[in-house]
């Protein structure tokens, strides 16, 4: 992935730009992904809050995640489209949904997360790692 990246929403009015590495690149199987994103499972990119810009204001629904901590979703109020996940378990990181990068070709999942809550059809790549549930915090 070439730095810096950005991407947005599907109209435009949302727009962000990350200046460091991803820390991880992942696939999230767990019930509210799929929920959030109407799809078997989210993929998203791990970055620091601390090296990402974001231009407009998204909107923001507040869930109880798998830990019992607050998961913050943020999308655009105007398109809808799905942006930003931040969660109380490591509040210096956010995940962008890769869907929303300008060029979404260098999206490489390193790992799955959530399994266990897999939907039953779908394929996993058993290339990567993958973890029953979250996997254990280096934050």
């Amino acid at each position: 992935m070439t730095i810096p990246f950005s991407g947005g929403c599907a109209c435009g009015k949302i727009r962000y730009t990350c200046t460091a590495a991803p820390i991880a690149m992942l696939n999230c199987h767990c019930q509210d992904c799929q929920i959030s994103s109407g799809a078997p499972f989210a993929s998203g990119i791990i970055v620091a809050l601390a090296s990402t810009q974001v231009e407009g204001a998204p909107n923001t629904y507040t869930v109880t995640a798998t830990s019992g901590g607050k998961t913050v979703r943020s999308f655009c109020g105007t398109c809808g489209t799905p942006l930003f996940t931040r969660g109380e378990a490591i509040p210096d990181f956010m995940s962008i949904r890769f869907s929303t990068l300008d060029d979404p070709t260098t999206f490489k999942p390193m790992l799955d997360i959530f399994v266990s809550r897999a939907q039953p059809w779908t394929c996993v790549d058993t290339n990567i790692p993958q973890f029953e549930m979250s996997p254990p915090s280096a934050a």
